[in-house]
């Protein structure tokens, strides 16, 4: 029998707060909600979860500083954003913290529930698959435990990250297609989406950054190429 989803929900809204986590919990998603990130943290850190679902605009810590507190304790726990905020900066702010995805208000509930399940889909399915291992130049690159290693040096990686940079391995070489990764990893590839992993291709590109023999290409029009020279 799977483990029943637990979900941090984290929202000001009194009204919009109940109806969340009622219609979570009739999706069979335990959810424990929180009015402002303060709580939304001591939350955290007291019980496990799946997954969090923040709103950015809460009193007393908002949920970009929540977030940012999570992924100091763990790159693992998924977060999406709930935000009334449609400026290209605030989405692209929230992608560079670590989010999993974004959803601006209004929303549907069935939207919410269809976004959050495709996110633990592709989470338990990498957990579910076998450790693999590349070697790319210098570094060595744990997809499983989403760690790149080059000597004594480990980084682990946010779970996009290790996603598209597990995509960019496979392609090794070859063009990794910009329409392929985007609904590979985000589902949609719509403009916020692109630019998001624009964010995260330049993180990657700071990460291979001590092997000069590694890069990670633009090609015009199409995608990205990682270009090893040893690629296993």
């Amino acid at each position: 029998m799977e483990e029943t989803v637990k979900i941090l929900l984290c929202e000001d809204d009194e009204n919009l707060g109940m109806l969340l986590r009622e219609y979570l919990q009739t999706k069979g998603f335990a959810t424990t909600l929180c009015p402002d990130g303060e709580a939304g943290f001591k939350e955290f850190t007291k019980n496990k979860y799946d997954i969090a679902v923040l709103d950015v605009m809460m009193p007393k810590k908002d949920g970009f500083t929540l977030a940012q507190e999570i992924r100091q304790q763990t790159a693992d726990l998924p977060i999406v954003f709930l935000t009334a905020k449609t400026l290209k900066e605030d989405i692209l702010e929230g992608f560079k913290i670590g989010a999993d995805d974004y959803i601006t208000k209004p929303f549907s509930m069935e939207e919410l529930v269809f976004r959050v399940e495709a996110i633990l889909r592709r989470v338990r399915g990498k957990k579910t698959k076998e450790s693999t291992m590349y070697h790319i130049g210098k570094f060595t690159f744990d997809t499983q435990k989403q760690l790149l290693t080059i000597g004594d040096e480990q980084t682990k990686l946010t779970t996009k990250e290790n996603e598209l940079l597990a995509l960019l391995c496979a392609h090794a070489n070859e063009i990794l297609q910009r329409d392929f990764a985007l609904k590979s990893i985000w589902i949609d590839d719509n403009y916020f989406n692109a630019r998001s992993m624009d964010v995260y291709i330049t993180k990657l590109r700071k990460h291979l950054k001590e092997d000069p023999q590694i890069e990670i290409i633009n090609i015009h029009g199409k995608g990205y190429k990682l270009i090893v020279p040893d690629m296993d």
